[in-house]
């Protein structure tokens, strides 16, 4: 417990150290294509290397999994040292866009365990943040799931991926789930769609394209919160596929069975 509190304080300086950095570029960036309709800025980069400045002069021995160039982009090894998972900005086109919803996302993965996360929003200032027996905070207030308990009332969010083309079936469940649900958002921001969630102001989320280092801080939010994380399916937990379902708990087992049904024919 007295490593996962100072691993909890850690992650939140560093994604602090990130929002100033991200601040300081947000009027000077250059924006380059990382792949069709997917945004890299120079603020990206210099925010990671922020993000593993703080951390690395704290935890010399500790490891780094990240979206940018610098870290490792596979999965550690069963005797890995404790690895900091980072998106230095989940959400780039909104930040690109000057469009309020975009966050840094810091995870730690212990001997295969997620136990640590801090998503940190700097355009409200807000900072999401959770550990192992630790409970899920936003700023200093405990966090908690909702207590929504069918869909028909839910709000809930998904994720696309960056090209639509080839991946349709995502415009299909939102047509499908649109018509189940109170109201269904898309925001650009898996962590702060995860945190929303944990805080209760999203009822459940679902994508088919995360990368480990977009959720794997918010697996710990939510799970602290009292919700519960899945793939798809509802099978156990790999951080490291693409799948994900996260929701306040009340809703899963419905949307779990909902997906491994498939789409009912049109």
């Amino acid at each position: 417990m007295t490593d996962y509190l100072l691993y909890f304080r850690a992650a939140q300086n560093a994604a602090l150290k990130a929002a100033e950095v991200l601040h300081h570029w947000r009027e000077k960036f250059q924006v380059k294509e990382k792949g069709r309709f997917d945004l890299v800025t120079e603020a990206d980069l210099a925010s990671q290397q922020a993000i593993v400045a703080v951390l690395s002069s704290s935890f010399p021995d500790h490891a780094f999994l990240g979206e940018e160039e610098g870290a490792s982009k596979t999965r550690p090894a069963p005797d890995a040292p404790p690895t900091w998972i980072i998106d230095p900005i989940d959400g780039t086109t909104n930040y690109v866009h000057d469009c309020p919803f975009y966050c840094i996302s810091i995870g730690l993965q212990v001997q295969g365990e997620l136990v640590v996360g801090a998503i940190y929003d700097p355009s409200r200032k807000e900072m999401f943040a959770a550990g192992k027996g630790i409970g899920a905070w936003l700023n200093d207030h405990r966090i908690k799931v909702s207590t929504i308990p069918n869909l028909t009332k839910a709000l809930m969010a998904t994720g696309f991926p960056a090209d639509l083309r080839g991946n349709e079936k995502s415009l299909d469940w939102w047509k499908h789930f649109s018509y189940q649900t109170q109201a269904l958002r898309r925001t650009g921001s898996t962590a702060l769609n995860m945190a929303y969630v944990a805080a209760g102001r999203f009822d459940a989320y679902y994508a088919f394209d995360n990368n480990v280092w977009d959720i794997a801080a918010g697996v710990v939010l939510v799970r602290e919160a009292g919700g519960s994380v899945t793939n798809i399916d509802g099978s156990h937990y790999d951080p490291y596929t693409p799948d994900a379902l996260a929701t306040n708990g009340h809703l899963h087992h419905e949307m779990a069975a909902t997906f491994r049904a498939g789409l009912p024919a049109t």
